[in-house]
């Protein structure tokens, strides 16, 4: 398994270009399985199922189609993004059972931080609750505070997930993010939590043990 961590902002085409390189020779038994964390200058990305109308501002950030699934989410400093390059056949060929598992290693990252990250049956992600705001229709008051968003090529899996350290949340309103209305973003700092991503490293490598077996 490699870790990798990047400093400053990662270009997506040249991310994706990794991603793509790196999946190939991890099919083909020629690389190690690779998690990478970095962080984008500010930018939209669109899954397979994006609807047009979800993207609110469309000149505001450049927008790249990706082949990852679900619909539209925004990318920028202050937010962690991992890539998560797994080979499913060595672990379990499985897709709800892997994104049940991003969801886990992200809900025991922010219990580090003493942040109660909840799963949602009807919409990918992890979300916290919000006693200080509004309830919505569904009577929670409630923020989302990481997306997930796979894709799979011959059971090695491509793009990952994005925890919110402290990017700028008005960023969001450009989109309706992963075209689920009526709800709000938020961060580890937003929370009130002085976090930095080292200190969110470190928690998702020490989680990501406990899911997914060693990382180094």
């Amino acid at each position: 398994m490699e870790w990798r961590v990047s400093e400053g902002l990662v270009d997506y085409d040249t991310a994706i270009a990794f991603m793509e390189e790196r999946c190939r020779a991890i099919s083909n038994g020629e690389l190690v399985e690779c998690v990478w964390l970095l962080e984008h200058p500010p930018l939209y990305t669109a899954g397979t199922s994006a609807n047009e109308s979800d993207l609110v501002s469309p000149g505001r950030f450049p927008v790249h189609a990706t082949g990852r699934g679900g619909q539209y989410t925004y990318h920028g400093p202050g937010q962690r993004v991992v890539y998560v390059m797994l080979d499913l056949k060595r672990r379990k060929q499985d897709v709800r059972v892997f994104v049940n598992a991003l969801e886990a290693w992200i809900i025991s990252t922010l219990s580090a931080f003493n942040v109660k990250g909840e799963r949602r049956e009807d919409r990918v992600g992890v979300w916290v609750r919000r006693p200080d705001k509004i309830p919505t229709a569904n009577g929670l008051a409630e923020d989302k505070i990481a997306a997930i968003g796979i894709r799979l090529k011959k059971w090695v899996s491509l793009h990952g997930i994005a925890i919110n350290v402290e990017p700028d949340l008005d960023h969001f309103s450009g989109i309706i993010p992963c075209g689920i209305a009526g709800h709000g973003v938020t961060s580890l700092v937003d929370l009130g939590l002085p976090v930095t991503m080292v200190d969110l490293d470190l928690a998702l490598k020490e989680s990501f043990q406990t899911i997914f077996g060693r990382a180094d």
